[in-house]
């Protein structure tokens, strides 16, 4: 008896306010890749592979409990990570690859010590004359910073994702409610388990010290907040 092949059906193209988000040949982590670091793909806005589906949010980032947020944390690591020559901390709007979780993201943050980048972990991708624009593998930490359209993305796919790709920790906050929430989450061979807290400071082990988020108020009456470490 001949057996036949069945194709499976190429995915359609997306449209977005008219335009073509993502093209139909893109169906799998490299192709996304590829296309991601094309002229053809979106300037703005975050598009993401994240295993079995491509998560699209073209929503305009919020000030205060967001922007701000995620530059108190900036501020905090590298300050720790670059006077002792830890390693290398890096912003959001920079591309992050890992083919064991089949992820393809931008974080809103994360740091990579030397080590790792000598040992092959992680390691640069360069595109023909741009320079640097995404790096693939397993950096020692990420950072995200909750917001209303990232809620399910941050707190349930990405804490799986991101503890497939092998990072040892997962620096997870919400800054939207009264009190703001920060939680170190540390890699087990389970899953990610949150670090305890003590007296308001949560220990890195990757950096070899604690760090506590501060929220106080600005001159304007507007939320303000800080990233203290010891």
């Amino acid at each position: 008896m001949s057996s036949t092949t069945i194709t499976p059906p190429r995915r359609l193209k997306v449209f977005l306010q008219g335009m073509i988000v993502i093209p139909d040949w893109v169906d799998d982590l490299d192709s996304f890749c590829r296309w991601r670091l094309s002229d053809d793909a979106p300037e703005k806005g975050e598009i993401a592979f994240l295993d079995s589906g491509i998560w699209v949010d073209l929503s305009t980032e919020e000030f205060l409990t967001h922007n701000q947020v995620k530059a108190a944390f900036d501020f905090a690591i590298m300050s720790v990570a670059q006077p002792a020559s830890l390693g290398r901390y890096v912003p959001d709007r920079m591309l992050l690859k890992n083919d064991a979780a089949n992820l393809s993201v931008e974080p809103d943050g994360l740091f990579y010590t030397w080590e790792t980048m000598r040992s092959g972990r992680l390691r640069l991708v360069e595109k023909p004359g741009q320079g640097f624009m995404e790096l693939d593998g397993s950096p020692d930490i990420v950072l995200e910073v909750v917001s209303k359209t990232s809620v399910d993305k941050d707190t349930v796919l990405l804490r799986e994702l991101y503890w497939k790709a092998q990072i040892a920790e997962y620096w997870l906050v919400d800054a939207r409610a009264a009190t703001p929430k920060f939680e170190i989450l540390q890699s087990t061979p389970e899953g990610y388990v949150s670090t305890p807290v003590t007296d308001g400071w949560t220990h890195s082990a990757v950096l070899g010290r604690r760090f506590q988020l501060r929220k106080t108020t600005d001159p304007l009456g507007h939320p303000l907040f800080f990233v203290d470490s010891l």
